[in-house]
């Protein structure tokens, strides 16, 4: 939107230049995301405290988190618009992929939307969606994205898996580049969700693994880069940097008012829209296993609960104290604040891990 304006006016003042450099538009897209995310959020705040909208605990809580009953939610709402109106000022519209993921991160976004919603209206037994029911909507929007990306792909590379550590293995995928971008997305949609458990926790992650995305945006999407670092090169990916920096800049705004303790919580509506916005921005630019070692704290607590539930159903014991693995902690007695930081440790070290991928072929 402003960048075709600006670009637009780079013909006749040169000043506007800066514009054409995806570097200066990202930061720009930080900027933005933030800045609406810390005005904002001080009067939704207040807003849904009129509204009575807010968590609500159940006895089978964590004891520690009955304190947190009443706690505005549905603050995804606003990274979402954030995210989206940084994203629509500073990238490039004419790229499919920016529509492409918008759409997907939105669409994810509405399907937390409803079950939060059903939550709060049934707010004594806290009944969103059924699992069914969830699964089934985000299975079909993954679907949906998947097929438009498989049909509007442009090289083979856009379709191929991608095999890190190895120089130019490239493996063709066919139509079964649509199965595992649907398993890709709706997995990793899932565990984002699953780790929004504590105050803060997801959402350092995500806006790591979401810049750590976006440096792999910027290579895939430039031509020198690409053939420098062995990994395909793919046009228009690079626009993707603006997508993943407005997450960033979305997410610390969040981070402001969701440190503990926490003044909001972002709820389906947020966790899950991110972790689809992850899912499809690695899927775009080829990158699912690095996204796995990226995103491994979220592997991680999505284990801790299928390990909880298959060890129970099988042999009638408990792997954890409770599950996700952050409850486990907790009840271990470890503080909140502890748990954070040291899982946003181990999520660094593992983006880093990822980026690592970038040489080691």
């Amino acid at each position: 939107m402003l960048t075709s304006l600006f670009l637009a006016l780079a013909d006749d003042i040169s000043a506007f230049n800066v514009f054409r450099y995806l570097t200066f538009r990202g930061i720009l897209a930080v900027f933005t995301a933030l800045g609406m995310g810390v005005a904002l959020y001080p009067y939704a705040i207040a807003k849904l405290k009129a509204m009575s909208i807010g968590e609500v605990t159940r006895d089978d809580d964590v004891p520690m988190h009955s304190s947190k009953g009443g706690t505005p939610t549905m603050g995804g709402v606003i990274i979402l618009f954030s995210t989206a109106v940084a994203t629509l000022f500073w990238a490039d519209l004419s790229v499919r992929f920016v529509w492409i993921a918008l759409a997907g991160m939105i669409a994810f976004g509405f399907i937390g939307f409803v079950d939060d919603y059903l939550k709060l209206k049934t707010s004594r037994t806290r009944r969103g969606l059924s699992v069914r029911g969830k699964l089934a909507a985000q299975i079909m929007v993954a679907l949906i994205v998947a097929f438009v990306l498989y049909g509007t792909a442009r090289t083979s590379a856009e379709t191929a898996y991608l095999i890190p550590f190895f120089k130019d293995v490239l493996i063709d995928m066919g139509v079964w580049f649509i199965p595992l971008s649907v398993l890709v997305a709706v997995a990793t949609s899932n565990s984002v969700n699953l780790t929004d458990g504590l105050d803060g926790l997801a959402i350092m992650p995500i806006v790591l693994v979401a810049g750590g995305l976006g440096i792999f945006s910027y290579a895939t999407g430039h031509a020198i880069f690409s053939s420098y670092l062995s990994i395909p090169f793919i046009e228009g990916a690079g626009e993707l940097v603006v997508f993943c920096a407005s997450v960033v800049g979305a997410g610390l705004a969040f981070l402001v008012y969701n440190c503990h303790p926490a003044q909001i919580f972002m709820g389906d509506t947020g966790s899950m829209a991110l972790g689809a916005a992850l899912a499809l921005v690695a899927v775009i630019v080829r990158q699912e296993v690095v996204l796995f070692i990226m995103g491994g704290l979220f592997v991680i607590e999505a284990v801790s609960v299928i390990s909880q539930v298959v060890a129970f159903k099988l042999f009638g014991r408990r792997i954890w104290l409770m599950s996700p693995i952050h409850h486990h902690f907790e009840l271990k007695g470890w503080p909140e604040s502890r748990i954070t930081v040291r899982f946003w440790i181990i999520s660094l070290v593992l983006t880093l891990a990822g980026l690592s991928t970038l040489k080691i072929r």
